[in-house]
């Protein structure tokens, strides 16, 4: 196969390996797109917030003609979490299961959404779908509920709905909401391009969440589908251990594609790793013979465009630039 990318990327030597997690092909069930005067909720399953932090999104999500509530997680506070494990949970089940309500948006990321995921019910969720949205930490539920079958939203959080830069951003959250057409997400060119066009459904997220749920029950299927991937404030050898874990595990074997976002405020250690991000990507990703785009506008930057997770897909990669399509469905 040939390299990919500048010669000065050392190429990795592993044996390609078959994928364990294959699972079968399963409908994935989209929740009915939002109307005006319905009801949404707050919550924030990790890290602790203030209702005064969200003034903002109230106000915008209330000009868009939804009527906001406010969860007990919002203002709660246990130590560096939005109340401890049974309150986080507690509070996100009865959003799940109120049939007034029509969408839930998690009010912010952090750490500790794993933490309350197994001991959430979604059998009242899957008699009466609704949009679930958020990113980071929310990567969580995101995979969680793709395992079950049911689509959710990869988007900017209430917390950063009137930051500078995002305007975009939030317009393709409200449209993804209110199940408006899509509109293609380009990134420019980039040398480490891999060309090429797949189709599949959207999967990802967050790297370092992907990673952490191997083996568990919230781990969604990569087989057949695109995947797509950021990172925050990581060290670059945690970017190269998470990604030779994936490889290892057969989790990247089955990819139709892969898209890379934003690897926000990497670190590195006094000794230097020697490759950035996008390259250290890119030595796990020539391993196999996907189409792979950089540079997309997803992850921790106020260009931060929604993603449905579970969506159909197309993913076209030239050395000019890629370009992601929600195909009909």
């Amino acid at each position: 196969m040939a390299a990919r990318g500048p010669a000065t990327v050392p190429k990795l030597r592993f044996a390609l390996l078959a994928a364990p997690f294959l699972q079968s092909p399963m409908s994935i069930h989209f929740p009915p797109a939002l109307q005006r005067g319905q009801r949404v909720a707050l919550v924030s399953p990790a890290r602790k917030i203030s209702a005064a932090e969200l003034a903002p999104a109230v106000r915008i999500l209330t000009g868009w003609g939804l009527e906001v509530v406010l969860g007990e997680s919002i203002a709660g506070d246990y130590h560096q979490f939005a109340g401890d494990d049974d309150l986080r949970r507690r509070d996100f089940q009865r959003q799940l299961d109120d049939p007034d309500l029509h969408a839930i948006l998690c009010a912010r990321g952090g750490y500790g959404t794993a933490r309350i995921v197994d001991g959430l019910d979604f059998a009242g969720f899957a008699a009466r779908p609704k949009w679930v949205a958020g990113f980071s930490d929310v990567t969580v539920l995101n995979c969680h509920l793709l395992a079950l079958g049911h689509a959710s939203i990869h988007g900017v959080m209430p917390v950063l709905f009137g930051q500078a830069g995002g305007e975009k951003s939030l317009e393709s959250m409200r449209r993804a909401l209110f199940g408006e057409t899509a509109r293609p997400l380009d990134a420019p060119g980039h040398p480490l391009n891999w060309p090429g066009t797949a189709t599949g459904e959207l999967v990802g997220g967050n790297l370092s969440l992907l990673h952490t749920l191997t083996g568990t029950a919230s781990q969604a299927s990569f087989a057949g589908r695109i995947l797509f991937l950021e990172d925050l404030d990581e060290y670059l050898y945690h970017i190269d251990r998470m990604l030779l874990h994936l490889h290892r595990s057969g989790q990247l074997a089955g990819l139709a594609g892969l898209v890379v976002g934003h690897f926000s405020q990497m670190r590195d250690n006094a000794v230097p790793f020697g490759t950035t991000a996008y390259e250290i990507i890119n030595a796990y990703a020539r391993l196999y013979d996907f189409p792979v785009g950089y540079g997309f506008p997803v992850g921790h930057e106020p260009d931060n465009h929604a993603l449905v997770v579970g969506q159909a897909t197309q993913l076209t990669v030239t050395a000019g630039g890629s370009r992601l399509s929600a195909l009909p469905g």
